[in-house]
């Protein structure tokens, strides 16, 4: 206990998994914890001060599971193994912390997502700066980037930290509420001159000039402490992070994180994987494809020049008539394993033979990759084909050094191929020539004792023996020494047989250690083509997913858009690409936005289709900036910077903001951020406040986005007074979803149309849902009351006081005066029709 509590006092808000045996056994308040997290046995060992010592454990064999479980809610373990050799020492045998894994330093496959990354995010606030730095331990990527304090929550929406650390004096709830484990380090951890010295030491670099972080002193301050808690739970260098990238803000599309989970890009409103946009596109073959594009859909390129390219390589990989070699590319890919987490766990010294021999086979189906794509004359394919170029002095070394079918474990013998060291082949033949030596020494055994059951054997307690039955030890040889006496039978050993057991049974001992010693070796070897690996895995994942590209639009009847310089957003036959799988019959729609047609005002009937027409337009743009096809027959999109949306709200209960605050402060940060190259979604705007407040917010709201931020912009709503907008700005026009009434229900066409809509049908959406009839009837009296202006607006002053009014009606008619007595809510279809018939021939 003594050992066990000096490395617990080293790492106390951690637990701690202490190797015993067959078993990791935790003790005090951990096996307490453990016990209640991983619903294991909670027993007791022992005493301390008195009381029993509380303990539980995991098989050492099943610790993976375990792990996976801790750090899929937040929790981190150590790992303290036994590194002393039995019997070596007086007293306990040695143990030393081996690992320490937290949600954000994973690297071992049984603990990662396969399709997603887990990056572990540091954070820095000085003098009104945010610094910001992440990194991927499972692959080596290291970013970091400065921007202002509001943009945090964006920026943990986009990379999903699964931990985050923090220096002792920063208090940040907005980031303590969405990362699901905090750690807390030392303010010095967080020193920009400290920051400069650590990694220009493991870069082997002057300055960080050359990684363009000149300057950038509070993200490198946070970078600094980053790699250093990385550094400290791998327990050796990282030597696979070889560069620092800095991010720009023009480096991608803005978007905020309303916007982000507004478009249910990787996880839908209520938090579920599918559907989504990633859940439709991701036909990707690898799992290095699969996380490539997740990353690509949250990271929209600014760079059209890069847009472009990727365009490129996805309507070559299509072909222009489907002819392209998008499926001898898909079959290809599907036969390479994950190189990138494995060029990771080479660098860590923590690979495992079957990865090893997983990679190697990789390796050696690289040019049945490159072949298809051989031809190509897009730019990123011709990059790409030259950066698979197999590696043959490390495809030679894995195919001469590791067996075809390696053991899972180096301890259990049996990874290193046969012919690769001669010693370690000695030693093997050793133990497999075992058998022929065993039967024929029992052959000439028999025949010099003349003992006919005479046998020779072997167990593991005992080790090798010559059994003879007691009706026949009269005739046992002067050199047999007796080993055990059984209840029939005693067993001997001859002075032959033990000089062959002693060195059968060592050959096996030093059999496992040569491997091991061998393994280690080809570890050290295949160090230096861990960069090169990181490249050929960085072209694969990149293939994989511009083939998923091309894959959806070849399924779906996706078309390539077209980057234009002149500023506009012109789709025709746009369509979701989400909703219109989920649905039978779609419909398509256009839009067009320009200088002279920058908002488009949206009314139309609730269901009516407002919500996914907005959506569609920012996920075709969206998907443009991603370098992939768009759902629509024709796309032309002008430059653009940013995305953001307002669409929809709920109360944020822990900073106390009703619903209203919540959309009032989304529209804020839209008003304060939005240009002329922005697509702004509003919808809905003013709802959560009486009529003529929520009326009089939407209008100016509306007419800032107008005069000031001249965004391309979508603004729906239910206050038919804004359609007024479009007398008074030439470029507001009207738009509508279409719907018509049949008998007492209605029809949702899905179809947009010029001008602005005829009415809400409200109550109508409101029958359909369930609302009973009794209600349904009142309320359209109610409404033709209202309508009638029989109930007085209240104390609020009209909002479009002096605005023009329409010109009142010149000519009266006494059809008018029968149509406004009708009571069509009364009428039977026969008697409506019947007036209809009166009303057309008074009028004539």
């Amino acid at each position: 206990m003594q050992q066990y509590l000096r490395i617990k006092v080293q790492h106390p808000d951690t637990l701690l998994f202490y190797r015993m045996g067959d078993f990791y056994e935790l003790f005090f308040e951990d096996a307490e914890k453990a016990a209640r997290i991983l619903d294991i046995t909670l027993t007791t060992r022992g005493a301390s001060a008195g009381k029993p010592i509380k303990m539980a454990g995991v098989p050492h064999h099943a610790l993976e599971p375990y792990l996976a479980k801790l750090v899929k809610i937040g929790e981190s373990a150590v790992i303290a193994e036994q590194v002393g050799e039995p019997g070596a020492t007086k007293g306990p045998m040695e143990r030393a912390v081996s690992r320490i894994v937290t949600p954000g330093t994973l690297t071992d496959a049984a603990l990662l997502d396969d399709r997603a990354d887990a990056p572990l995010l540091a954070v820095q606030l000085n003098r009104g700066v945010l610094g910001l730095a992440w990194l991927n331990l499972a692959n080596g990527d290291f970013r970091i980037v400065e921007t202002e304090p509001e943009s945090l929550i964006s920026h943990l929406e986009r990379l999903r930290p699964a931990e985050a650390l923090l220096p002792e004096s920063l208090k940040l709830p907005a980031l303590e509420a969405r990362v699901p484990a905090i750690r807390r380090l030392a303010d010095w951890q967080f020193d920009a001159k400290t920051a400069q010295e650590l990694l220009t030491t493991h870069f082997g670099t002057h300055d960080l000039a050359g990684f363009g972080a000149e300057g950038l002193d509070v993200a490198l301050a946070a970078a600094a402490a980053l790699f250093d808690y990385a550094r400290a739970t791998q327990r050796q260098s990282l030597g696979h992070i070889s560069t620092l990238k800095v991010e720009a803000e023009g480096d991608y599309l803005r978007m905020d994180a309303h916007t982000r989970r507004n478009l249910e890009i990787t996880e839908t409103l209520r938090g579920e994987p599918a559907p989504t946009l990633l859940s439709l596109l991701d036909l990707s073959a690898t799992s290095m494809g699969s996380r490539w594009l997740r990353h690509a859909l949250h990271h929209p390129l600014a760079n059209r020049h890069a847009c472009r390219l990727r365009h490129d390589a996805v309507g070559m990989l299509l072909g222009n008539a489907g002819d392209g070699p998008l499926s001898a590319v898909g079959a290809a890919l599907r036969t390479i394993a994950d190189i990138e987490r494995i060029a990771t766990r080479i660098a860590l010294s923590s690979v495992r033979p079957r990865e090893l021999a997983a990679l190697r086979d990789s390796l050696a189906t690289l040019e049945s990759v490159r072949a298809p794509i051989s031809a190509c004359s897009a730019e990123l394919l011709q990059q790409i084909h030259q950066d698979l170029a197999t590696p043959l002095d490390t495809l030679l070394l894995l195919q001469s050094a590791i067996a075809a079918e390696p053991a899972t474990q180096v301890r259990d013998g049996g990874v290193i191929a046969r012919g690769f060291d001669a010693e370690l082949d000695e030693l093997r033949d050793i133990q497999n020539n075992c058998g022929e030596f065993l039967v024929a020494l029992e052959t000439r055994e028999r025949e010099r004792t003349g003992i006919s059951t005479l046998k020779v054997e072997f167990n593991r307690v005992h080790g090798f023996y010559i059994e003879v039955t007691h009706a026949n030890t009269d005739k046992v040889p002067d050199d047999y020494r007796r080993r055990q006496t059984m209840k029939n039978a005693e067993r001997y050993i001859t002075p032959e047989l033990k000089t062959f057991e002693d060195k059968a049974l060592s050959a096996q001992e030093r059999s496992l250690a040569r491997e091991k010693l061998l393994y280690e070796e080809i570890l050290a070897r295949l160090l230096p083509q861990v960069g090169p690996l990181q490249r050929i895995a960085h072209a694969i994942a990149l293939l994989d997913g511009l083939n998923a590209f091309a894959h959806a639009a070849a399924r779906y009847d996706y078309r390539a858009p077209l980057l234009v310089e002149e500023p506009l957003i012109d789709i025709r036959g746009g369509r979701h690409p989400v909703v219109e799988r989920q649905v039978d019959n779609f419909i398509s729609n256009d839009v067009l936005l320009a200088p002279t047609r920058r908002m488009l005002l949206v009314t139309g009937p609730n269901m009516g289709g407002k919500s996914t027409y907005m959506r569609q337009v920012a996920l075709i743009v969206l998907l443009a900036h991603c370098g992939a096809f768009v759902p629509a027959s024709e796309a032309r999109i002008g430059p653009m910077d940013a995305i953001f949306t307002r669409i929809g709200a709920s109360d944020d209960l822990a900073s106390g903001r009703s619903t209203f605050m919540v959309e009032m402060t989304e529209a804020a940060a839209i008003l304060n951020a939005a240009t002329d190259r922005s697509l702004v979604l509003m919808d809905e705007i003013g709802r959560g406040t009486s009529t003529f407040d929520g009326m009089a917010l939407a209008y100016s709201i509306a007419r800032h986005l107008l005069d000031k931020n001249q965004s391309y912009a979508l603004f729906s709503t239910h206050y038919f007074e804004l359609t007024r907008l479009g007398q008074e700005y030439p470029e507001c026009a009207n738009v509508h979803l279409g719907a018509v009434e049949h008998g007492h229900s209605i029809v949702f066409l899905h179809a947009v149309k010029d001008g602005p809509a005829s009415q809400s049908y409200g109550i109508e959406v409101a029958a359909l849902a369930g609302i009973p009839q009794t209600v349904v009837r009142d309320a359209k009296r109610r409404l033709r009351a209202l309508e009638s202006r029989e109930i007085a607006s209240g104390p609020q002053d009209d909002l479009f006081v002096g605005l023009p009014e329409p010109e009142p009606a010149q000519v009266s008619h006494p059809a008018l005066t029968q149509l406004a007595e009708l009571d069509p809510d009364s009428m039977s279809p026969r008697e409506a029709l019947e007036a209809l018939y009166a009303l057309r021939a008074r009028l004539n």
